[in-house]
């Protein structure tokens, strides 16, 4: 899996990131959602990889995905951020997985 962080978005990351020492995950929450197949992608802050997580290559910024729900994921996706959204877009060639990923700081 390669994950390609766009110049705006690394740029805003590194804003919320604000020099904390921790690990971006690309959590996919399935909280509230009723199914593992209804997940939603966020950017999540953590203290430490969480158990189960692998890093994917990226073009700069490390992330780590959840190795069980890779299947959900496409093989080459891009990050990028929406200023008229406020928000992060997960996409890769063939679909936008999620047009308003959030960022939450879980440290």
């Amino acid at each position: 899996m390669y994950i390609e962080w766009t110049e705006r978005a690394a740029g805003k990351i590194a804003d919320k990131l604000e020099g904390q020492k921790g690990h971006l995950q690309l959590k996919y929450d399935t909280d509230g959602c009723g199914c593992v197949v209804s997940g939603v992608t966020a950017l999540w802050l953590v203290n430490e990889a969480e158990e189960g997580t692998e890093k994917v290559e990226t073009n700069g910024i490390p992330l780590f995905v959840e190795t069980s729900k890779m299947i959900f994921l496409d093989e080459s996706m891009k990050i990028d951020f929406v200023p008229e959204a406020n928000s992060f877009q997960l996409k890769s060639p063939n679909q936008i997985l999620n047009p308003r990923m959030s960022f939450f700081n879980k440290m």
